[in-house]
């Protein structure tokens, strides 16, 4: 970390998060995780991609999380890991889901990554490449846990890997402040099963992010509390 002429932090270029980031409730992650640098090592090189949008699932009461009631199971096993931890999961049997598992060992608490934003032209071509479609509009490349997925060549192999370690597929640097982003919050996508957990604003995004899976009109500013 170093300090400019302002006087204000600023994270060294390809610095990994804080550890302390990781062991935050998932709720209080979701919104920091904003703006950092997801980065996938490949055959091809290594693809940088802005975090602009997340979703929490905050632990055993939340009844929209796989973790509810503090269901184990191997399809979870890694919610139960110490935060740093990836979690990947497969929907409708062909889309996988990237996770970021926060908070201490045995506290089951995960943030979806729900899109990301290629840092530069090169990314976004060796993401289109992955995607293996024709890609007109932004979230159509990586808007969304599938898209991105494919577009990152995701998969469970990854599950249980570690994103605080520079030696493995994939880790998060240090990006943008989320405290100088536009963050807006809505409810989440697609969990009526959760009840009264399922209005809940727990879905941060960047807004008017063109990367951003599904814009809400109801969207509010996210206010820290």
């Amino acid at each position: 970390m170093k300090q400019d002429s302002s006087g204000s932090h600023e994270a060294e270029a390809g610095a990994l998060l804080p550890p302390e980031l990781y062991m935050l409730p998932a709720l209080e992650a979701a919104p920091r995780l904003l703006g950092q640098h997801l980065v996938r090592r490949t055959e091809d090189g290594e693809i940088r991609c802005r975090i602009v949008e997340t979703e929490s699932y905050g632990g055993a009461e939340d009844k929209g999380s796989h973790a509810y009631g503090g269901r184990r199971t191997a399809r979870t096993e890694a919610m139960f890991s110490s935060g740093g931890a990836v979690y990947i999961y497969l929907i409708y049997g062909m889309y996988h889901c990237l996770n970021v598992v926060t908070a201490a060992e045995d506290e089951p608490h995960a943030v979806l990554i729900r899109a990301v934003e290629p840092l530069t032209a090169h990314d976004a071509e060796l993401m289109a490449r992955y995607r293996g479609t024709a890609v007109r509009k932004p979230h159509a490349l990586s808007g969304g846990p599938g898209k991105l997925c494919r577009a990152l060549r995701i998969d469970k192999s990854l599950n249980l890997s570690r994103f605080d370690r520079k030696e493995g597929a994939m880790w998060i640097e240090q990006g943008e402040p989320a405290g100088s982003l536009p963050i807006v919050q809505a409810p989440r996508i697609n969990i009526p099963y959760a009840e009264e957990y399922a209005d809940l604003p727990w879905r941060f995004y960047l807004k008017s992010n063109p990367y951003v899976s599904i814009m809400d009109p109801q969207a509010r500013p996210f206010c820290p509390g």
